[in-house]
């Protein structure tokens, strides 16, 4: 019998980690192993489950890739690291596959019809996180409105901006699309990125609003879809082409002092992002006087923090933010303002 797995994808900062936090939360038992793919060399996402005290989230039920986007990298990164774990004595029962925020699904899911690992495992379904205020806000064209309009002049024309056909590949391969933070958002609002979001996806994927990634496990690890059987009829924006090219976006890790002030940080980082379009903050933060480790995520304008656990004795305190935006952002003046 094939394992069953499922691959759990979203732009930058839709909640998938939370999400995974949950389905560890309420696995009942379930033998859950997790790969975690981030795009940057700084592995916030398993760090934040790791020693989270979840019963079965233990370190070895957890795997990182961090060499770069997994849709890139199935070969060497991705075919081994499922081998090992299917080669356990005592196998996982279902994997979770955590991709990168700028992770194409479709070239991943490809991938399980390769021969090392078609006959023993499956991919039960795509889940695809969207963060529903930020496409309610047009985040996912340079201008909405003028896109549409040149659409309507040149049908010939591609007027996609980078964030548009990443975000558009990831729901082409869903067969269950979150509308995550679905609470931040009225009914008028939500009920128009429900609309934009059906008009993308494939008519047999189900649209499900949710607010902290919360919802029945059964309905995430359920689906049966054994999607590497279909994907090659799912589009992409990036059918035939040799590989993802990432070099639309960028990525740097700021290793800073002990933050006294997070609230000063965080006015810092709001200001660095609107002034040079920071898609994406996150990491952890020494607050001197606290035991507990600061947990700082920013999402354009929404920056959240909290503390998550107490540091480990062997652990080095310290303070690291990755930070990913689109090329050509201004690196050298946000670490200057940083080290201000």
């Amino acid at each position: 019998m094939k394992i069953p797995a499922t691959v759990i994808t979203g732009f930058l900062g839709a909640g998938k980690t939370t999400l995974i936090r949950h389905l560890l939360e309420n696995a009942g038992g379930k033998r859950i192993a997790l790969i975690i793919n981030e795009f940057g060399d700084l592995g916030i996402d398993r760090g934040m489950l790791a020693g989270c005290g979840i019963a079965g989230c233990e370190d070895d039920n957890i795997m990182e890739l961090a060499n770069g986007c997994i849709c890139c990298t199935v070969a060497d990164d991705f075919l081994p690291t499922m081998e090992a774990l299917l080669d356990r004595p005592l196998p996982p029962e279902h994997i979770v596959i955590e991709t990168s925020g700028l992770a194409l699904p479709k070239p991943l899911v490809q991938a399980f019809n390769w021969p090392e690992i078609r006959s023993r495992v499956t991919v039960d379904g795509v889940i695809t996180l969207v963060d529903a205020p930020a496409v309610a806000a047009g985040r996912f064209a340079d201008d909405p409105g003028a896109v549409q309009q040149a659409r309507l002049a040149d049908d010939m024309l591609d007027h996609d901006s980078p964030l548009e056909e990443v975000y558009e590949d990831q729901l082409l391969s869903a067969d269950l699309v979150l509308l995550n933070k679905s609470d931040m958002l009225d009914e008028t609002a939500l009920a128009a990125v429900r609309a934009s979001v059906a008009r993308e996806i494939s008519p047999s994927a189900k649209i499900i609003a949710t607010r902290f990634g919360k919802i029945d496990i059964g309905v995430l690890l359920g689906i049966e879809a054994a999607v590497e059987d279909v994907i090659d009829n799912r589009k992409s924006h990036h059918d035939g082409e040799d590989g993802h090219d990432h070099d639309d976006f960028d990525s740097f890790v700021v290793s800073l002092g002990d933050i006294a002030s997070p609230e000063v940080l965080e006015q810092t980082l709001l200001q660095l992002t609107v002034a040079h379009d920071i898609l994406r903050i996150k990491g952890f933060l020494n607050v001197p006087g606290k035991d507990m480790r600061l947990v700082i995520q920013g999402v354009g304008a929404r920056i959240q923090r909290y503390f998550d656990r107490p540091w480990r004795s062997d652990e080095v305190r310290g303070s690291e933010l990755v930070i990913i935006g689109q090329t050509g952002m201004d690196t050298d003046a946000i670490r200057q303002a940083l080290a201000a």
